[in-house]
């Protein structure tokens, strides 16, 4: 007897083309490791993005540099496993593509063999598109990020709000349109001016996902740890703490080893 299971629709690129010209708004959040990427898919998470924040949050690295190749690779994977809805899109680690078309092609082929993801996503404008049009050629969707853009916090020095100078807010323009121009299929704003980012989602056609640029775009992304509280280190105007997870499993943990010094834990229906 064959059990009829419920069918999930699963989020395309042409789904989030569908979603902006319907007026609805996409929903992303990060994910690096099997367990948490199965409750933001089953929670009903639009796109997650296996972020290059990993070198952050996961293995404690001030900036997003360290991280490699192969260990962006084991993140997307461990996600891929978890996931069955969701449109799951890797970021290109620095070094894997900046400079060299041939090798941001041969990166982007590397995380979709071997991990299973959906879409790559790299940071820059006019300066990465021969490398747009490379990856594309390999059938390989690609995401832009402009604005500010952690992987050249070196050249910047600074993470506060880009775009604020009308010179730069033109050429933040400029570099949307070239990225649409060469075949992304959605663009990331991150931490510029608010009115500035409802212009550009408003000139372009394909979805622009804000993070930190305010609410007249076409979607919002996060990184999960910080959402949920996870770091209670982190504090910009534009989070929005949904949970304080920090506290609650510090608390947990400190009953537990209060039960396990005095012999509370394991009781008489807890052991063999």
């Amino acid at each position: 007897m064959s059990v009829h299971k419920k069918e999930i629709k699963k989020v395309t690129t042409n789904v989030l083309q569908e979603m902006k010209r319907a007026g609805e708004r996409i929903s992303m959040l990060t994910a690096y490791d099997f367990t948490m990427a199965k409750i933001v898919d089953d929670a009903g998470i639009d796109v997650i993005l296996v972020g290059d924040s990993a070198s952050n949050v996961m293995a404690g690295h001030e900036t997003t540099l360290p991280i490699t190749l192969d260990q962006m690779i084991y993140h997307a994977s461990s996600v891929v496993r978890a996931v069955n809805r969701a449109l799951i899109v890797v970021d290109l680690p620095f070094g894997s593509y900046q400079g060299n078309s041939k090798e941001a092609l041969y990166s982007s082929i590397k995380i979709m063999k071997e991990s299973g993801a959906h879409a790559v996503k790299l940071e820059g404008g006019k300066e990465v598109k021969e490398s747009v049009e490379r990856i594309l050629t390999a059938g390989i969707p690609v995401m832009g990020h402009l604005g500010l853009t952690p992987q050249s916090i070196y050249k910047f020095g600074t993470y506060n709000v880009r775009a604020k100078e009308e010179e730069e807010a033109k050429r933040l323009i400029a570099d949307a349109k070239v990225l649409e121009e060469a075949g992304c299929f959605a663009l990331v704003l991150e931490k510029i001016p608010a009115k500035l980012a409802e212009q550009v989602a408003k000139e372009l056609e394909i979805p622009v996902i804000g993070i930190g640029a305010g609410g007249g775009v076409d979607g919002q992304v996060l990184v999960f740890h910080d959402m949920v509280g996870l770091n209670n280190e982190f504090h910009p105007r534009f989070l929005r703490r949904y949970l304080n997870l920090y506290d609650d499993i510090k608390g947990a943990i400190g009953k537990y080893i209060k039960d396990v010094k005095s012999k509370d834990f394991p009781n008489a229906n807890e052991q063999y």
